[in-house]
């Protein structure tokens, strides 16, 4: 019996179901054994970056520690402007204002002549998107709220960046007005042109009473921001 079996062909085996001997078995595709190479890569390289980027992120969020100080530009230049945090979940900081950011293009044509166009209300596009809306998306919320107030905190009453930082809040900001009205409007310009109105608002308790009378007393302040380049759009 056993000689019999021993002189049984291969195909006879795959026929019966029996797997043949290892050294009759035919070596994996060359494809086959590179994808498996490649998708063994690709998951390292996600899960490298997960754990870098969680790290990252609770350097910048953890207290002042020797570890966060000294890595500081590097955590820094992986949170913003992207995935800054500003938790307040304890110590609440509600707006005091309201804002009204608008913008306006210009453009050059070939002649040599000058085109401004009138101005654009990037916040009620916001508004418009956030009311009635159940789940409004981080974006509509927060990206244009939280470009300007970056931009306050890096620029404080003057427009000169005095730091790379600022200059990447800067051209953040210019990025948004410029790709939404891009968006909405289209044509072609070169240079864009921020305006902020803010309206000082009364507290909660104080609405009824003297606090609105005051808040409203308060002028509401205009700021014009310079005339930025930006990506040629519409060209």
């Amino acid at each position: 019996m056993r000689e019999a079996s021993a002189g049984v062909e291969p195909t006879e085996q795959r026929d019966r179901g029996e797997k043949p001997p290892a050294y009759q078995r035919q070596p994996a595709e060359p494809s086959r054994v590179l994808l498996r190479a490649g998708t063994s890569v690709t998951v390292i390289l996600c899960l490298a970056t997960a754990l870098v980027h969680v790290l990252l992120v609770f350097l910048h969020v953890a207290p002042p520690n020797p570890l966060s100080r000294q890595y500081s530009r590097q955590v820094n230049a992986w949170v913003f402007p992207l995935f800054e945090q500003n938790w307040r979940l304890f110590a609440p900081d509600p707006e005091s204002v309201n804002r009204q950011i608008s913008a306006r293009t210009m453009h050059t044509a070939p002649d040599g002549s000058v085109r401004v166009s009138g101005w654009f209300d990037l916040t009620a596009v916001d508004n418009s998107a956030v009311e009635h809306n159940a789940f409004p998306s981080h974006t509509t919320q927060n990206m244009l709220r939280r470009a300007w107030s970056s931009y306050l905190e890096t620029h404080g009453g003057d427009d000169r960046p005095g730091s790379q930082r600022a200059l990447m809040i800067q051209q953040y900001l210019a990025n948004i007005a410029a790709d939404r009205i891009s968006g909405r409007r289209g044509g072609s310009f070169e240079s864009v042109q921020l305006r902020v109105i803010t309206v000082p608002i009364a507290a909660p308790a104080e609405v009824g009473g003297t606090g609105q009378a005051a808040a409203a007393s308060k002028p509401a302040e205009t700021r014009y921001l310079p005339w930025w380049k930006v990506t040629s759009h519409g060209n």
